[in-house]
């Protein structure tokens, strides 16, 4: 055989064989680049999760300003967690994320309650000292608080409750700020208020941290809400603890992103349900 008919035999081979050899590199490929895809939307999403994380945290933060400032007390009783936030992309749906929410702890309204029935400073400390026992972390919380307040010079709730250190009846018509302190809100529904500026900063969130997910206009944002179900031996049963849902559909999100419509007109379309 002539070298040039081998050649040619050769060449035309080589012609067969290459886009063989492409096709059986295609697939190859193609899961390389699903799965950068994948791997790159997980990233996006373990963000979002710190993100709210944060946004809970944020919320408590606001709360234990607002107590700290109608009941004058140390706040490290209030919350007993930390926020935990998971989230998932779900085909065909958008991108849903489970929050788990802190329990919301009552020492603090077991104190006021003590002072609103007249009971002394030493008496309320005695039946606090009860409700702990055998409660490691709690009867630790409490001792720190009676380290850092001498018991006989502990701030009481006066400005939020208008009694002195004696239990008697105090005046607050002077004081401009424990009287705005008093007429706060958070000292008939605690729970309630705590409930709202968790959600009011996980809105906030969902708005301002999410374009990154590449949500398209027909899914959805979505993330459910929920106390958490380890509730603290201390923390009282909270019978209206539901999981809220919010949701906001890709076509609001996208309108906001790209300034169609302001933060207060996105806000208004995020939906709050509760179960």
């Amino acid at each position: 055989m002539s070298a040039k008919v081998f050649g040619a035999i050769v060449g035309g081979c080589l012609m067969t064989a290459a886009p063989l050899l492409a096709q059986s590199n295609a697939p190859a490929r193609a899961d390389a680049r699903a799965e950068a895809i994948a791997r790159q939307q997980r990233y996006e999403i373990s963000t979002l999760e710190r993100v709210f994380e944060g946004a809970v945290e944020h919320g408590i933060s606001v709360v234990r300003d607002r107590l700290q400032a109608v009941a004058q007390m140390p706040a490290e009783l209030l919350i007993s967690d930390n926020a935990h936030a998971r989230g998932f992309r779900l085909e065909g749906y958008g991108v849903f994320f489970d929050v788990t929410v802190p329990i919301f702890d009552a020492t603090l309204w077991t104190l006021r309650t003590l002072d609103q029935n007249d009971l002394g400073l030493d008496s309320a400390m005695k039946e606090l000292q009860q409700i702990v026992k055998g409660n490691v972390n709690a009867e630790q919380a409490l001792r720190r608080v009676e380290l850092q307040v001498p018991p006989i010079g502990l701030p009481r709730m006066a400005s939020a409750v208008g009694r002195d250190t004696t239990g008697s009846t105090a005046s607050v018509a002077n004081d401009p700020q424990s009287r705005a302190a008093s007429q706060d809100p958070i000292l008939t529904e605690p729970s309630e208020a705590y409930r709202t500026e968790v959600i009011a900063a996980l809105k906030e969130a969902m708005l301002n941290h999410s374009s990154s997910l590449g949500i398209q206009a027909t899914e959805w944002l979505t993330i459910a809400a929920r106390g958490n179900d380890d509730r603290p031996r201390l923390a009282p049963a909270d019978s209206s603890s539901r999981t809220r849902i919010l949701r906001l559909k890709g076509s609001d999100l996208l309108a906001f992103l790209a300034q169609n419509i302001t933060k207060d007109e996105a806000l208004q379309r995020i939906e709050v349900r509760v179960y």
